[in-house]
C-alpha cells in the first residue's frame, strides 16, 4: 500500500473534532499548510503537535535558539518540509546567512553559544536523553542553564512528532516554501 492513503483534508472534509483547530490555523496563517491538512487525519496528532509547539514557543529559549533546535532535529530526521519551513522562519528574522547555511548542512555554527546548543541537541538525540556529563557540561559552560536543557528535550519531542508525521505522510512543500527547498547531504 502506498503513502497516498493519507488524505489532505480541507475544512469541509476534516474530522469534526479538528475542524475548529484547522480553522484557527487557517486564520493565523491565511491558508492551510499541506502538513496540517495531512495531520488532520488524526485530530489528536494535529492538536497534540500544535499544543506542544505552542508550549515550546513559550520556553526561555529565544526565537533563534528555538530554530537551532528545530533545524537540528529536522536535518537529523531528514524532514525536507521542516527544514524549508524553519529556514524561511530564520530568513524572516534576518538571521545570519552563515548560520542558516550551517544549520542546513549540519556543520559548525559561526556562533559558539548556538553551536553548543546544536551539539547538545544532537547529544539528546544520539543518546536518547541520557546525555553524557561532558556534553551537558559543555552546554552549561557555554552559558545555557539547566532549564534550557529541558527546553531542548521539549523541542526534540515536539519536532519528532512533526518530522515523523511529515515523512510518513510525504507532506509536500507549500508554494511559499519552494525557495527554501532542502535535500539531505549525501
Amino acid at each position: 500500500m502506498s503513502r497516498r492513503v493519507f488524505t489532505a483534508h480541507t475544512l469541509d472534509t476534516a474530522p469534526a473534532a479538528v475542524r475548529a483547530t484547522m480553522a484557527s490555523v487557517h486564520r493565523k496563517l491565511s491558508g492551510l499548510p499541506a502538513a496540517v491538512a495531512l495531520m488532520a487525519e488524526s485530530p489528536e496528532l494535529l492538536k497534540g503537535f500544535l499544543t506542544v509547539n505552542a508550549v515550546f514557543e513559550s520556553t526561555d529559549l529565544d526565537p533563534v535558539a528555538r530554530e537551532v533546535v528545530v533545524l537540528t532535529v529536522a536535518t537529523r530526521n531528514e524532514c525536507h518540509l521542516c527544514v524549508a519551513m524553519h529556514t524561511a522562519a530564520l530568513a524572516r528574522q534576518n538571521a545570519d546567512p552563515q548560520l542558516i547555511d550551517a544549520l542546513r548542512t549540519g556543520t559548525d555554527l559561526p556562533d559558539a553559544r548556538l553551536e553548543a546548543l546544536r551539539r547538545f541537541t544532537l547529544a539528546v538525540l544520539d543518546h536518547r536523553g541520557a546525555v553524557p556529563d561532558d556534553d551537558l557540561d559543555a552546554f552549561l559552560d557555554a552559558g545555557w542553564q539547566p532549564r534550557h536543557a529541558l527546553d531542548v528535550v521539549l523541542g526534540v519531542g515536539t519536532y519528532t512528532i512533526s518530522t515523523f508525521a511529515n515523512r510518513l505522510t510525504d507532506a509536500p512543500l507549500d508554494p511559499p516554501l519552494v525557495a527554501y527547498a532542502w535535500e539531505p547531504v549525501a
